[in-house]
């Protein structure tokens, strides 16, 4: 069973298609990483998943079931723009009045669930205008949490966090997949924290599903390069050009693609009177295949 199914989705504002014809799979346990640029219609997508929005056609199914489903609704959870929290409430207030909100029995024994999984067990009576942003944004995840549900849409929540906080948001993302059994939609524009976490991969380009793989795929799909300098670049260039088959100039290095051999390729070179003062191996990760991809598209 897939956790969401999207067929044909369109949305428009005003004669303009936000969302155009998106089609999107996202199994039950995955960590589905939703990429595009700004304007692309992540975020119109993502309200129109929760409910916020109505599409102006096509179709969203949740767990087999249409999302308007009653049944369905209540097992998603989402952080889309900000936490709604008010400042001068302490974390705990603002996790009680959600609470409440949405009829949980035992508020006490979930705000401790939550603030666990969310690593701000000890922060409850912090108020919230003094929490980091990195905290403010566990925050927001706990409150989409209230309740146990089986899908989480998560809006941008690693943008602006510094290196630990990224590290702790992997974390918990991964555990709230892990162990708490929730399928994850996260879109975001640090594509190399993406990377780390993701399953599942929808690329989206002016309203429409340009491209949908797995990790798996993905690695296969990005290239592995050997980079080397040496002091004849032009030489060495077009010597390599005639052993192997895909050779680049790119940022002032020498790109042998899908070629491991390091060794072999310094001894060629040596052998043809060209030394190699540097050589290291490379693979090209999600950004840069994000980025390659458009360019594509663009040029099509």
């Amino acid at each position: 069973m897939n956790a969401i199914e999207i067929r044909g989705l369109k949305k428009s504002f005003r004669g303009l298609h936000a969302v155009d014809g998106l089609n999107m799979t996202v199994p039950v346990g995955a960590i589905y990483g939703f990429i595009g640029e700004n304007g692309s219609g992540k975020s119109t997508t993502e309200k129109l998943i929760c409910g916020h929005l109505v599409p102006s056609g096509g179709k969203i199914k949740l767990f087999g079931k249409s999302y308007r489903d009653a049944g369905v609704r209540v097992r998603i959870g989402a952080l889309i723009e900000n936490t709604g929290c008010f400042p001068n409430s302490s974390v705990y207030q603002n996790l009680m009045m959600q609470c409440i909100n949405l009829g949980i029995e035992d508020p006490d024994a979930e705000i401790d669930r939550v603030l666990k999984i969310v690593r701000m067990e000890d922060n409850k009576r912090l108020k919230f205008k003094k929490c980091s942003l990195g905290m403010k944004q566990r925050i927001g995840i706990a409150m989409a949490l209230l309740g146990d549900p089986a899908l989480l849409i998560l809006d941008e929540p690693i943008n602006g966090l510094d290196t630990d906080g990224m590290r702790i948001m992997r974390e918990i993302l991964v555990d709230i997949t892990k162990n708490y059994g929730c399928t994850v939609l996260i879109s975001s524009h640090i594509l190399g924290e993406l990377e780390k976490i993701a399953t599942h991969y929808g690329i989206i380009r002016q309203g429409k599903m340009i491209q949908e793989l797995t990790a798996e795929e993905m690695e296969n799909r990005c290239q592995t390069y050997t980079t080397l300098k040496t002091p004849d670049m032009q030489g060495a260039f077009g010597l390599l050009r005639r052993q192997y088959a895909d050779v680049r100039v790119e940022d002032g290095t020498i790109r042998i693609y899908d070629v491991d051999d390091t060794e072999g390729i310094v001894d060629f070179l040596m052998q043809n009177g060209h030394p190699v003062s540097e050589i290291k191996k490379n693979r090209i990760g999600l950004e840069e295949y994000y980025i390659e991809l458009m360019s594509r598209k663009e040029g099509a």
